[in-house]
């Protein structure tokens, strides 16, 4: 069967069992398969190896290691309750408008996320096209960001749509971002791909903390902490596609329930 063949025989599998989801949960994963498709057929050598892996330390379709997800630390050295989804670490501030050409250039669009060295150094590209004002993201000779969280204000992602940038992302070591809001598609991207949870704040968080400040995010709480400010902020719930980034993308999640089959071994 050829490739255009299993890709429509997959899309037709997805949209069919997605009439057996509730009606809310059905819309939201009708509309990320929709764009998914959409970016796929224009990306199809790049990024179809990526989105057709398994999860961390499994062996893709394609027989290449699959890169690491989005996974939340179950402890960062206080009590939790068990199964919190919780991230710790330094985070960086950004403000309003970050595009995905600052993201991740355009010239490294042709790295292939599922060949890890190039998943690897892809991520050594991330946030590559800031303005100095914002300093270094990733140190020079260094392959991933000492910050797992990025904080920006309004109109995160927005730009040409490239499912490139959270892919950088993730590869780089960002494990959530929190936003004062989202380019639409950069966040279908983001559930797409399992790569980060791109989560909302209440408030405009980015203009309360500074890089460097150490953070923790609940994901289940819903709850930013700046240990370094002492402060607090609430974040807006992630909803129907928290379980979709934690499957590890919308193929994966299709996959655990049962929208689609399982690739063979």
């Amino acid at each position: 069967m050829t490739m255009a063949a299993i890709n429509v025989t997959r899309s037709a599998s997805v949209s069919t069992n997605l009439m057996h989801f509730p009606a809310k949960t059905s819309s939201k994963l009708a509309l990320l398969q929709t764009q998914h498709i959409s970016m796929h057929s224009r990306h199809k050598n790049t990024l179809n190896l990526h989105l057709s892996a398994t999860r961390k330390n499994r062996i893709s379709t394609y027989s290449v290691p699959n890169p690491p997800r989005a996974v939340a630390s179950q402890s960062y050295g206080a009590p939790t309750e068990p199964n919190n989804k919780i991230f710790h670490g330094e985070c960086f501030v950004l403000d309003d408008n970050i595009d995905t050409d600052q993201i991740i250039s355009t010239e490294y669009l042709t790295l292939v996320p599922s060949i890890p060295e190039e998943y690897e150094k892809l991520g050594s590209y991330a946030m590559i096209g800031l303005p100095d004002r914002y300093g270094r993201f990733i140190e020079d000779g260094q392959t991933k960001t000492q910050y797992s969280i990025v904080i920006a204000g309004a109109n995160f992602g927005c730009g040409s749509s490239r499912e490139h940038a959270p892919v950088a992302l993730g590869a780089a070591g960002v494990k959530a971002v929190v936003a004062e809001s989202y380019a639409r598609i950069f966040f279908r991207n983001s559930v797409a791909t399992g790569e980060i949870y791109p989560l909302e704040s209440e408030r405009r968080v980015c203009d309360e903390c500074k890089t460097g400040d150490i953070v923790t995010v609940e994901i289940e709480g819903n709850k930013l902490f700046n240990h370094s400010t002492g402060k607090e902020y609430v974040l807006k719930p992630i909803g129907d596609a928290g379980p979709v980034i934690d499957a590890g993308g919308i193929f994966e999640y299709a996959r655990k329930t049962g929208m689609i089959a399982a690739p063979s071994s």
